[in-house]
């Protein structure tokens, strides 16, 4: 009874991966398609987080990209050049659920027992956000929000405020989930942001 509670929980959820951002040290690579361990970080994300959400949001630009997401549904952003934050909008706004889980399109390695953690967290004290935080790091690209916030997205957007994830936090209701330092941790908030970075992950996958 109490795995079907979670799962119902968790159907209401959309998970909105942000897949855009192209990156000149990746010589002009979507950072979603480098590979890591044979496979591309959205390959990994999709392949963690499918069947756990009602629904799998890829928001990018650039569509044409990507291939072979049939579970998948496509969206882009309506607000262009701002970055993150006009991501997450444009998943709640193609979102038909009541929530986002928003991933950062560059983490290899999402952890499904990290994810289930914080859906639990968010349904047990609803905030209008949830974001884990390790050791005084938080990880907004990692995070649980509310539909009910896209209101007042759309307005901040629109403003002349600095379109910035963490500056927006400070306009609502947030909740923080604090974990533990450890490997598992660190593996799981891992983005991928040089080649370097890159070159360590697929060590890791060893």
């Amino acid at each position: 009874m109490e795995n079907n509670l979670y799962k119902m929980k968790a159907e209401n959820i959309s998970g909105v991966i942000l897949a855009g951002g192209e990156n000149k040290r990746f010589n002009g690579i979507t950072k979603s398609n480098i590979t890591i361990g044979g496979r591309t970080i959205l390959d990994r994300i999709v392949e963690t987080i499918y069947g756990l959400f009602g629904e799998i949001i890829i928001v990018t630009n650039t569509p044409d990209k990507f291939s072979n997401y049939p579970s998948c549904r496509f969206t882009g952003d309506h607000y262009a050049n701002l970055g993150p934050l006009a991501g997450i909008h444009a998943g709640m706004k193609a979102s038909s659920l009541s929530s986002v889980f928003v991933f950062a399109g560059d983490m290899p390695f999402t952890d499904k027992e990290i994810i289930e953690r914080q859906i639990d967290e968010y349904f047990r004290i609803k905030p209008l956000i949830l974001v884990p935080e390790v050791n005084g790091l938080i990880e907004p690209l990692h995070s649980i929000y509310s539909n009910q916030l896209l209101p007042k997205l759309e307005e901040y957007l629109i403003s002349d405020k600095r379109p910035a994830v963490r500056d927006f936090y400070n306009t609502t209701d947030v909740a923080y989930l604090k974990l533990q330092v450890s490997e598992k941790t660190r593996k799981a908030f891992m983005n991928i942001n040089t080649p370097e970075e890159a070159t360590d992950a697929e060590k890791m996958t060893y």
